[in-house]
């Protein structure tokens, strides 16, 4: 198969969708890999590092006219919406119900459209999604701690105080995979850490993982109300996969919050959860609302693209592998959990949360690619 590795061109985006290791491994297997000019330089992979495992270094329009399978990090933007079309599979990060103008592209080009991020194991593990929400939790803890600094707008606090003067209070909304790892890292800074999570089962784990270093409390809107209300810095790390975030802060609420204190929305590529944020940049990452610092850059994990790519490319290439070895049919007979992850194909809409997001009609993807176990 011929698979091609795409140039991101979203502001401030310096990841890429595949390493020369895992171009190695595709080219060992005998498939063709065309990598577009210049796609590795921001994560520190030049075009000789490909070349020296097999792969051809091509422009902008032969990887994408030429390809079969199409590897990307970041959803396509206005610019690429033209390069759409029918017979290219499209293997990236989509967040689809965020972006209705994206969606109805996808739709009228007949591209086949898999999210990495909806990509879901029986257990209901997010297998491509979890090492972007790692390093984006790790990365809004250090964002809200940076940004209390004073001359940055912030309260003037260090997160983790010192001898004699207490340590910051963090609120992180959501106990998953971006949760966890925004609270690592506030421990490790020395902040005072409030988990709010609504399974049970999973603040008991957390409770056991973490040492009984975090408070843990169930989610309520009244127990959001008063935690954020205390904090000083609060991470949304909610996630209905697939689906547009629900809006927990309220507007009303972050107006209530303390002068110079910060919000890092790690939800915002799904819509946010503060009712008061938009998404930003890299280059221009924060703004204030009612005295509160918002971070909500799209794209997180993109300020440290040497981890990123390396943990991205970990995580996709065997299910890169099965659609070059199988073909996209059979692959996603092979695998519910890829299965999941078509989120367009033949001008319809197959992740329900996608189409109920901007009231579209849904198809099944088992009505529009026939699936039989292999």
């Amino acid at each position: 198969m011929k698979i091609g590795v795409a140039k991101e061109i979203k502001s401030d985006e310096y990841r890429v969708a595949l390493t020369p290791a895992g171009a190695r491994e595709l080219a060992d297997a005998g498939h063709d890999v065309l990598v577009e000019q210049g796609a590795g330089e921001g994560s520190a992979f030049p075009d000789g590092a490909y070349e020296a495992v097999g792969a051809q270094i091509v422009s902008v329009d032969d990887v994408w006219g030429d390809a079969e399978l199409l590897l990307k990090v970041k959803e396509p933007i206005a610019p690429e919406y033209e390069r759409l079309r029918d017979g290219l599979v499209l293997f990236t990060y989509l967040h689809l119900a965020a972006d209705k103008g994206l969606t109805q592209a996808l739709v009228e080009s007949g591209i086949t459209g898999v999210a990495y991020e909806t990509v879901e194991t029986s257990n209901r593990a997010l297998p491509l999604l979890a090492p972007m929400s790692e390093i984006a939790g790790r990365l809004a803890a250090q964002a809200g701690a940076y940004f209390l600094e004073k001359p940055l707008g912030g309260r003037g606090l260090l997160l983790g105080g010192v001898p004699g003067v207490a340590p910051g209070q963090v609120v992180v909304i959501g106990g998953g995979m971006v949760g966890y790892n925004s609270a690592v890292i506030a421990l490790g800074l020395g902040a005072n850490v409030t988990i709010i999570e609504r399974s049970i089962d999973r603040m008991r784990h957390l409770e056991e993982v973490l040492g009984g270093r975090v408070t843990l409390l169930m989610s309520s809107s009244l127990q959001i109300e008063e935690s954020v209300v205390q904090a000083d810095v609060v991470i949304g790390a909610v996630l209905i996969p697939g689906a547009v975030a629900p809006k927990l802060v309220t507007r009303a609420m972050v107006a209530g919050m303390k002068e110079g204190s910060v919000i890092a929305d790690v939800a915002i590529d799904q819509g946010g959860c503060f009712e008061t944020a938009r998404p930003t940049t890299h280059s221009e990452p924060v703004y204030v609302v009612d005295g509160v610092t918002h971070y909500c850059v799209a794209n997180m994990p993109g300020a440290v693209p040497i981890t990123a790519t390396k943990a991205l490319t970990n995580a996709t290439l065997p299910y890169v592998e099965a659609i070059a070895t199988h073909g996209l049919p059979e692959a996603v007979g092979r695998d519910p959990a890829l299965a999941r992850g078509v989120n367009v194909l033949d001008g319809k809409i197959t992740y329900e949360a996608v189409a109920e997001a901007h009231d579209l009609d849904y198809a099944p993807l088992e009505d529009v690619l026939p699936l039989s176990p292999v």
